[in-house]
Order: C-alpha cells, then sequence, then structure tokens
C-alpha cells in the first residue's frame, strides 16, 4: 500500500547510477522544491565531504556518514526531494526509519547491464574493483529486496521516461 505523506518529502532511493540525481533534479525543477543529493546530506550532517569519509574511515565510516545523511533528509524542512545512499537498505536503523518516514518513498532501478555501462569502469568507487559487473550484481541481490519491500512507488527509469516518473510521484503526492 502507497503511504500519503503529510509533508512534501519524497526520498529516492536506489543502486549507484540508477538516476537519482536525475530525476531528483527534474523533480525539484517542476515543483520548486530542494533536491539534495546524497553527498550533500553526507556534508550537511557530517561537515566533510563523502570522499573525505571515504578517504579517511572506508566503507565502515561512508555507513555511518550515510545514516546520519538519512536523518538529515527526514529532518529537512518540507517540500523536499532527496536522494539516500544505495546502502541505506543495509543498516537496521535505517531500514527502520525508512519504513516510518513521514515520505514517500521511491525505488528507482534499472537492469544490471544498464547499471554497468552507466558506472563504467568503476574507477571513482573503489569497492566496485576490481570487476563492476560482479560487485553491482552481488549489491543488486542483497539489497533490491529490501528496496522493493519498503517502496511506496518502484520506477525502472532505464524503461520510463523522467518526465513520466515525476507525473507519477506527483500524482501519489496529490499535486
Amino acid at each position: 500500500m502507497t503511504r500519503t505523506p503529510s509533508e512534501k518529502r519524497v526520498l529516492l532511493m536506489g543502486m549507484m547510477a540508477v538516476g537519482k540525481s536525475t530525476l531528483g533534479g527534474a523533480l525539484a525543477e517542476a515543483t520548486g522544491w530542494d533536491y539534495l543529493d546524497n553527498d550533500e546530506l553526507v556534508f550537511r550532517a557530517n561537515g566533510v565531504t563523502t570522499r573525505e569519509v571515504l578517504d579517511s574511515g572506508g566503507r565502515p565510516a561512508i555507513r555511518q556518514a550515510e545514516s546520519k545523511a538519512l536523518q538529515q533528509a527526514l529532518q529537512e524542512p518540507a517540500p523536499v526531494v532527496a536522494g539516500v545512499a544505495g546502502g541505506v537498505v543495509e543498516v537496521p536503523g535505517d531500514v527502520e526509519a525508512l519504513r516510518t518516514a513521514d515520505a514517500l518513498v521511491v525505488w528507482l532501478h534499472a537492469p544490471l547491464e544498464v547499471l554497468v555501462e552507466r558506472v563504467g569502469s568503476g574507477e571513482d568507487r573503489p569497492w566496485l574493483s576490481p570487476d563492476p559487473e560482479t560487485a553491482l550484481r552481488r549489491l543488486a541481490e542483497g539489497r533490491d529486496p529490501q528496496y522493493s519491500e519498503l517502496a511506496d512507488l518502484d520506477l525502472d527509469t532505464s524503461a520510463t521516461p523522467v518526465e513520466e516518473c515525476v507525473r507519477r510521484i506527483l500524482e501519489i503526492l496529490g499535486d
């Protein structure tokens, strides 16, 4: 069942390179709302960039920073659109926060081959090395069931034009 949040708050979740920033920007443009991507949320919540967190503490530190970023997204004044980190569904506290959020939670997904093409060599994402396709497959296998369970709406960004995605989100929100 799709929840209708009392506030105009949209959380976009999904794998890296799925189009959270593209759709978030388009939704913000269509509504005049703010769009905050995960990197901006990490900075607001932690006072350092995602790259600085990753360089200083690796994957465990980035998970913690992304958890704080999710809380930041939930505390931002509405109306707001936020792109949250793909890995939030791997942290039990974040899963519960998404489950109970006063927000429309949207799962963006695309076939693995589309994500692999968009990510390319993965050189700016060291956790995908040396084989981005295998790494993305493993991540998707672990995350997709959680995304599906938590989502109020799921959109295939490879098959649905951005404008249609925006229309479907606004329809649910009553705008």
